[in-house]
């Protein structure tokens, strides 16, 4: 037996879930007459656009900030080890000269 606040809970959710999928339709539908109303040579409306990605500032300041120390310490063998592990050896007989 559910108690009267659950069911409204199990109401509400049915609700949000009707509202979400009546919107996605009508969205699906409107991009669907533009493609169709479209004019010659127009490019398609993509349904789901790309969004690019927020770029994370810390992690790369971090990130720069460890390169640098190893430049530091070490110099900058570390780039040709990757260069020759990647099969890169053009490039590396490039940075020697």
């Amino acid at each position: 037996m559910l108690t009267e606040k659950e069911k409204m809970f199990i109401r509400k959710e049915h609700e949000n879930k009707l509202i979400s999928d009546t919107t996605w339709t009508r969205n699906a539908v409107l991009n669907a007459e533009a493609n169709l109303n479209r004019k010659k040579h127009k490019r398609f409306i993509e349904l789901f656009p790309k969004k690019p990605t927020k770029v994370d500032k810390e992690y790369n300041e971090n990130a720069v900030k460890i390169i640098e120390e190893m430049d530091r310490n070490n110099g900058q063998c570390w780039i040709e080890k990757i260069l020759k592990a990647a099969g890169m050896k053009k490039a590396i007989a490039q940075r020697k000269e």
